[in-house]
């Protein structure tokens, strides 16, 4: 089954998660297919991206199944090789957005959790339908973001908002997300706004655009690639062990953890 499309119209790719049956949850397929959706963008002449997802939700996070698959890897193997410049192949599922050259869109609704939340971070921009609701969701299942969150959220929120949003996975809305910084701005139909936006990107010169994005990415990464690898020796401390274990025990089975 397909996970994602590619279209372009009017010089605008419209990029759609296609796994609306399952919230667009990420499992290894649609990891894959969103990275390569991005590098085939990022080699075209689009000069605006449009990325969105269909069904319900934007993107519901990782796909719990990916658990058990997990379960057999070494987590350090798995997580420290850089198979994308600075990334590995999770953090490159959100920072292939922001290696695209031209300002891509993200059109948010329904839920946008985990991994999800950092796909739509790697976006230069967020448009929310109002009742979309966000979290940094790892820590429900004891882990924390490694998706290139570390390199993109402290960029657009406080440091006592980045920790309460980690720390407890607590979901929000989208008119607090967009006071927090999470969201650019809200609109009952996210899509068309987004679309609109795009297009009216695209009607300026493409150069100056590219140019753009290049200078703001310059002035707002200096010295991620510590905070990658990071994000990726505490992952790897992180899965499966006995912490992580029984609280994805605990959440399948309906009750609350016990840590020894």
């Amino acid at each position: 089954m397909a996970r994602v499309s590619v279209e372009y119209k009017d010089h605008v790719a419209f990029v759609t998660l296609t796994r609306g049956d399952k919230m667009n949850a990420l499992d290894e397929a649609m990891f894959k297919a969103i990275i390569a959706a991005g590098q085939e963008v990022a080699a075209s002449d689009a000069r605006a991206v449009v990325l969105s997802g269909e069904g319900k939700s934007f993107c519901a996070g990782l796909d719990v199944s990916n658990f058990a698959a997990f379960a057999g890897k070494n987590p350090t193997q798995m997580l420290m090789p850089r198979s994308h410049h600075d990334a590995n192949d999770f953090q490159e599922v959100a920072l292939v957005w922001r290696r695209v050259p031209v300002p891509v869109i993200a059109a948010l609704h329904g839920a946008v959790y985990g991994g999800g939340l950092q796909i739509a971070l790697g976006a230069d921009i967020r448009i929310a339908a109002p009742d979309t609701k966000l979290s940094v969701l790892e820590m429900k299942w004891g882990l924390i973001p490694d998706m290139g969150g570390m390199v993109l959220l402290p960029q657009l929120v406080r440091s006592d908002v980045l920790r309460l949003l980690t720390y407890t996975a607590r979901p929000i809305r989208a008119a607090k997300a967009a006071e927090w910084g999470l969201v650019t701005e809200l609109a009952d139909d996210p899509l068309a706004e987004a679309t609109a936006l795009a297009q009216e990107i695209a009607s300026k010169s493409p150069s100056a655009i590219r140019s753009a994005k290049r200078l703001i990415e310059l002035a707002e990464s200096e010295q991620r690639t510590d905070v990658l690898l990071a994000e990726s020796q505490e992952q790897a401390r992180l899965i499966g062990k006995p912490d992580q274990m029984e609280v994805i025990a605990a959440q399948l089975q309906g009750r609350a953890p016990v840590f020894k």
